[in-house]
């Protein structure tokens, strides 16, 4: 980590904070110019430290706040059922979220910039949205709460994502996007040991975090040389609006395969972190109390390994110009660690799993968002076209949820069958590995 500033030159000097982007004819669609600079280390650090704060803020009460928040409201038999019902929901605001938010920073004329708007405003909404979900008392007020914690946390994070395609020459995308998923990752686990320390105390473990992730979007913000449209974009039509949501998967075949690759990576991921304390709770025989310490434990494990192969691989990649073999790679070992799950019988046999998977997940997002935003179909439309690619994300949370739940209760009358699970999650993740190979665009 110390050689983070040591790569990084300084971006020119511009007359205003905002670098602006000159439109000749708002008809003809040339906005963006590709960036051959080095990023300067002021906008990696303050993109790395939002990054941490933010997921801090939301991931760690969606990994644990939601399922004990629920859990205080509903029965016991009632609560994967329950839980998965809010996951599900919520993640479908997510996927129009970020689709819609990204286009709408693509064309965004503020004198603000495009993206600064919309990352400080969404996390506003999201730390509103976590207030009533701490606050509400039934399952469906506790939705609602996540389906616009959601919207918001998409608003945020779809045009804060888009700015390394705005920001970042290919050459450093590598090394960039490796830091953002470790800075991510660690801000899971930070998240992760702040709700089990105040799984007891919702306001805390709800809506504090989120105070603190609007202050660092804000510095972010400042720090940020957002590209400035001089004229408006021309309007849409209701058609072209409805179209921000699809891409033509045999014309930009390349970035269809790199999304189906995430989607069934995101789904086996899914289909198991839904449901990972109670699997601690159900296949290991841990307490309500106990579990969510194990998981923090498993996350910890989980991140250390993820560190160190991700900055690895995000320099092997940017050195060698090389990205498939490693996500390929990556999405098959992933899927062999879930597999591994379902023969596991003590906590340090489920330490030593969270181990394999964070060797492989570390791996993953060390290169795939620079494979993403290479195999990107029109770099004028990074945000929208992100907002797509992130349905990848979002679509296999809607679903891993509700087909986990419906797994378990195969041939269960415990709706305990985790064997199912998990192998299941194991070959969507193998699936995902064979469908990066045929890429062309990206070695």
């Amino acid at each position: 980590m110390s050689t983070l500033g040591s790569p990084y030159g300084e971006l020119p000097p511009t007359d205003d904070a905002a670098t602006a982007l000159d439109v000749k004819d708002p008809h003809e669609h040339h906005w963006f110019t590709e960036p051959t600079k080095p990023v300067s280390s002021k906008y990696v650090a303050g993109l790395l430290f939002a990054q941490f704060v933010f997921f801090v803020a939301l991931l760690g009460p969606a990994i644990i706040g939601i399922a004990v928040k629920v859990q205080t409201i509903v029965p016991d038999e009632q609560k994967t059922s329950a839980t998965g019902l809010v996951f599900g929901v919520g993640a479908l605001f997510a996927v129009i979220g970020n689709v819609l938010f990204g286009r709408l920073s693509d064309r965004t004329t503020s004198r603000f910039g495009r993206r600064r708007p919309w990352i400080v405003s969404g996390t506003v909404v999201m730390t509103i949205a976590f207030a009533i979900i701490a606050l509400g008392q039934t399952v469906p007020i506790v939705a609602a709460g996540w389906c616009l914690a959601q919207l918001g946390a998409n608003a945020t994070l779809a045009p804060f994502i888009a700015t390394i395609s705005d920001q970042v020459p290919k050459f450093q995308r590598g090394s960039v996007s490796a830091l953002l998923g470790i800075a991510q990752n660690v801000g899971i686990l930070g998240g992760t040991y702040l709700a089990q320390l105040f799984a007891d105390q919702m306001v805390i473990l709800f809506v504090v975090p989120s105070i603190f992730a609007i202050g660092a979007m804000l510095l972010f913000a400042f720090i940020l040389p957002d590209q400035h449209l001089k004229l408006r974009p021309p309007s849409m039509t209701l058609g072209e609006w409805i179209t921000t949501f699809w891409l033509n998967p045999i014309k930009h075949r390349d970035f269809a395969l790199a999304w189906w690759s995430r989607f069934l990576i995101t789904l086996a991921t899914f289909m198991f972190t839904a449901f990972r304390l109670f699997y601690l709770q159900d296949e290991l025989g841990l307490s309500l109390k106990d579990a969510p310490a194990a998981v923090s434990t498993g996350v910890l494990i989980y991140t250390v390994a993820l560190i160190a192969s991700g900055w690895i691989a995000g320099k092997i990649s940017d050195r060698t110009g090389r990205r498939k073999f490693l996500v390929a790679g990556s999405t098959l070992l992933f899927g062999v660690g879930i597999v591994m799950l379902a023969h596991v019988s003590t906590v340090s046999g489920f330490y030593l799993v969270e181990a394999v998977l964070g060797v492989a997940y570390g791996i993953y997002v060390g290169v795939d968002l620079a494979l993403v935003v290479d195999v990107l179909p029109n770099p004028d439309d990074s945000g929208k076209d992100l907002g797509v690619f992130n349905m990848a994300n979002a679509l296999p949370q809607t679903v891993a949820p509700v087909f986990g739940a419906a797994l378990l209760g195969i041939a269960s009358a415990t709706n305990q069958n985790y064997d199912l699970l998990l192998y299941t999650a194991g070959a969507m993740a193998l699936v995902g590995a064979l469908v990066v190979l045929p890429i062309k665009k990206v070695k």
